[in-house]
């Protein structure tokens, strides 16, 4: 392999500052151990078993090695075969809506050389999932007739908010534009913009490959990789890399199922740092809000159940650095949200006993990702049990008062308070009072300690309203429609909640994105959660 990579001169990653770099932990987490448990939701989004994109990178790293890419080539490989995928749950709001299960349809994705018929076969047993027979049918109808722009809307938001979500985490610069090609494929049949050939970064290219690998190398052994990736030759993979893989496969695969993935991957990851607090501090509250746009009912969270239960911890007495740790498990104590379907967390209609089930495993996700990375282990235990009760009746393990300590019981009071003033499918949004009134009522029924529950409201102020914040010339009006649509609403349920003509919503939100520089309902989300409009308790 011959051809240079593209931006092959560029760092590997954006370096930090001296006096940041000089401000870090030595036992702190470095990017790289935070973005591989990062990879590991994402596993889980995509209908894969945890460890699946850390073994996919090392395939893609040892098919680097023998194309004899050059050391900042194979830095950005690293991250683009870890992150490949990190755009995949922005959407699952709206492929729920359109397949019933987000992360059924990622997983049976894998399956097909996503073009013609076969793809279009695979929407389309997807359409409707959960219907009823006659209105499947006539959701299936009305889907075949829009399919191309659908799936194109689709997966332009999901590089839109790869390519974000790459920047919040401090990559290389180079790195949106790789993630950018996630979905396009060596004959030019791809989306979003139907590159060809060598028209898509060689890092993406390798990327691609070795995650279907893994996954057919998986399930199927090294004969079933191989003829998967001969059928897909010069259709979705570059043919020249899929013949170095084929020639070279039982050595590319050795030991790729038997060994530890974690310690492996870590081992071949860029040089990098440990990460100063703030440094930290960025990439926690990046992921926390990626997390959070899982669904439009979550939107700001992660970040307010953060502020909220940092604020709570210095009324309850807790120390600088016990706050420190609970403001970042509050961040990211919803990772493993990412696990569960948004057919289940958007469902309208009481949740079964297995939707239950599913539901009460994520904390125990949140906590098994986390606690992947050594410097993230206490925080890891603070968020995995923001479920549980002090009298034994929360989830995943059902521990009672006396096995949780002041900070797990600050944040399943911070938690549970949060979710009292956001809208959820089965209900609206409580008022801070009537959130505090249900907070309070909670504590009397001994589900949460009172003291907990006195400091987080002590915290949130109740009866103060903020005058809200209208940046890039944004009016009050505005700003209640751009809430509404970072809850996934359309014109027409905009124009409803605001009692207005649906004529008058849509010019709202063409002068919101006009005057933001939006051109999605993700990126006028993370605006809004930068300047403070997804507060709901706001004005």
């Amino acid at each position: 392999m011959t051809e240079p990579l593209l931006g092959s001169g560029r760092s590997e990653r954006i370096p930090a500052t001296p006096a940041a770099a000089g401000a870090a932990d030595p036992g702190a987490p470095r990017r790289s151990e935070i973005l591989a448990a990062l990879s590991l939701a994402i596993d889980l989004g995509l209908g894969q078993p945890m460890e699946h994109m850390l073994r996919g990178t090392l395939l893609g790293l040892r098919l680097a090695d023998l194309a004899g890419v050059e050391p900042a080539g194979r830095g950005r490989i690293f991250y683009a075969n870890l992150l490949a995928w990190i755009g995949c749950h922005a959407d699952s709001f709206e492929l729920a809506a359109l397949f019933g299960d987000d992360i059924g349809f990622r997983a049976d994705y894998y399956t097909v050389d996503a073009r013609g018929l076969p793809m279009l076969a695979l929407l389309l047993r997807h359409t409707g999932s959960g219907l009823a027979p006659l209105r499947r049918a006539e959701r299936r109808t009305r889907f075949a007739a829009t399919a191309t722009t659908a799936v194109r809307t689709l997966i332009r938001s999901h590089c839109t908010s790869a390519g974000q979500l790459a920047n919040r985490v401090g990559l290389d610069e180079s790195m949106p534009n790789i993630l950018s090609h996630t979905f396009e494929r060596w004959d030019g049949k791809g989306l979003p913009a139907g590159r060809t050939g060598v028209e898509i970064p060689l890092e993406m290219r390798i990327a691609q490959l070795a995650d279907a690998a893994e996954v057919f190398l998986r399930t199927g052994g090294v004969d079933a990789a191989v003829a998967t990736v001969k059928q897909r030759r010069g259709t979705q993979f570059d043919p020249q890399l899929a013949d170095l893989f084929c020639a070279h496969a039982r050595a590319l695969t050795r030991d790729l199922l038997e060994l530890d993935p974690w310690p492996a991957v870590l081992a071949a990851a860029p040089a990098d740092v440990p990460l100063s607090g703030p440094e930290l501090d960025s990439v926690l509250a990046a992921i926390g809000d990626f997390a959070d746009l899982k669904s439009p009912y979550t939107i700001g969270h992660s970040r307010a159940v953060a502020a909220l239960a940092a604020e709570a911890g210095g009324e309850y007495g807790l120390d600088a650095g016990e706050v420190e740790m609970l403001r970042r498990a509050g961040w990211v104590h919803d990772l493993g949200r990412l696990g569960v379907s948004n057919g289940i967390w958007d469902k309208k209609t009481p949740l079964s006993y297995v939707d239950r089930e599913r539901v009460q495993m994520y904390p125990d996700l949140s906590e098994r990702i986390l606690g992947r990375v050594p410097g993230m282990r206490r925080a890891a235990a603070i968020a995995g049990a923001h479920r549980e009760r002090v009298d034994g009746s929360g989830y995943p393990r059902g521990r009672d008062g006396a096995q949780l300590d002041p900070s797990q019981r600050i944040l399943a009071a911070a938690d549970a308070y949060q979710g009292y003033l956001e809208p959820r499918p089965h209900r609206p949004a409580l008022t801070p009072e009537g959130a505090g009134q249900r907070l309070r009522a909670e504590a009397g029924a001994g589900r949460l300690e009172p003291r907990a529950a006195d400091a987080v409201l002590l915290a949130a102020g109740q009866g103060v309203r903020r005058r809200p914040v209208h940046p890039s010339g944004l009016t009050g009006r505005e700003a209640e429609v751009l809430r509404l649509l970072c809850r996934g609403m359309n014109n027409r349920q905009i124009a409803d909640a605001l009692y207005i003509a649906p004529k008058t919503a849509r010019n709202h939100v063409e002068h919101i994105y006009l005057k933001i520089g939006a051109g999605n309902r993700v990126s006028a989300t993370l605006f809004a959660l930068d300047h403070g409009l997804w507060d709901r308790a706001g004005g």
